[in-house]
């Protein structure tokens, strides 16, 4: 019996010096580099990915407390999946298998790849969403789309973000600096829910690449700028002047940031850049939730590349 692997199916990814590979599993970005430097933090084929590594966060990113939830005047439970904090965290989809529904192709290879995965609805979360993730490849770098349609009959709580770790390209994190396009900082209570938010000044404001050393980071970043193309960007510098970089459109408002500390297998190696349509207990707060009407569908657009 061939035992699959736990990323499962293999999409790779070719486009001059990018090359990326995208799993099956979370419709993850399991590998990114340009020119054979990471821009990600890539893991194996056969492990499990760390910390959520390059998945797709929906119907809800971060988390959302004890798992409850009141939608349209009826009260939802959804599993608790990490229990130290009593959250549900990164929503349904991010360790469920995608099927390959499109792919286009260049002259050094596939250049592109859409997954699907249709959510069941459960007791928790009764309604059928479809997610298309397309991952494609230019000279501009990685670029991600995705479309998710309500095939239900009743509107749905609506949230997404994506889980890429970036890569310091072999430098030490404390020797990288970081830049983060916001000014303010969400924040938060011991269970890392969000109580406010406040302005950001001095060293904590990283729209001027600050450094790393000694900062640990597991925060929401909102009221983003950005540059003349309408993105905000994420940059983790390395020490020989290049960075992993990270933007999203007009489509999402709000990062996360976190340098894994303590987190097995990532514990600082690199820096989760995360973008997201909504802070965390979204479902709860109602603060920046979609009302995903029957029919109706959600789209947004991120990518990343080597600066």
């Amino acid at each position: 019996m061939n035992t699959p692997a736990p990323s499962g199916r293999q999409h790779h990814l070719a486009h001059g010096p990018h090359r990326a590979t995208i799993a099956e599993v979370g419709a993850s970005v399991r590998t990114y580099a340009v020119d054979g430097r990471d821009v990600v933090l890539p893991f194996a084929e056969d492990t499990l990915a760390p910390a959520y590594s390059g998945a797709v966060l929906a119907p809800w990113p971060n988390r959302l407390r004890d798992g409850q939830y009141t939608w349209d005047g009826t009260q939802y439970q959804v599993p608790v999946t990490e229990p130290d904090r009593s959250t549900a965290l990164h929503g349904l989809v991010a360790q469920v298998r995608y099927e390959k529904v499109a792919g286009e192709s260049g002259p050094d290879g596939d250049t592109s790849v859409t997954l699907r995965h249709d959510l069941v609805p459960t007791p928790g979360y009764p309604w059928s969403l479809r997610v298309d993730v397309t991952y494609s490849l230019s000279d501009a770098g990685l670029r991600v789309h995705v479309a998710t349609t309500n095939l239900d009959a009743t509107a749905a709580p609506y949230g997404i973000g994506f889980h890429p770790w970036l890569s310091p390209g072999g430098a030490a994190v404390d020797d990288c600096t970081l830049r983060v396009d916001a000014t303010s900082q969400v924040t938060v209570d011991a269970r890392l829910l969000p109580t406010g938010t406040r302005p950001l000044s001095g060293a904590e404001d990283r729209r001027t690449p600050q450094p790393l050393a000694g900062v640990a980071l597991d925060d929401a970043f909102v009221d983003v700028t950005r540059d003349a193309d309408g993105l905000s960007w994420i940059v983790l510098g390395a020490p020989d002047g290049r960075g992993a970089a990270l933007w999203m459109d007009g489509s999402m408002d709000t990062w996360q940031v976190c340098t894994g500390n303590g987190i097995p297998r990532i514990d600082r190696l690199g820096v989760a850049a995360e973008p997201m349509s909504c802070i965390a207990d979204a479902f709860r707060t109602g603060e920046r939730l979609v009302r995903l009407e029957p029919g109706t569908t959600h789209e947004v657009t991120w990518g990343m590349t080597l600066v």
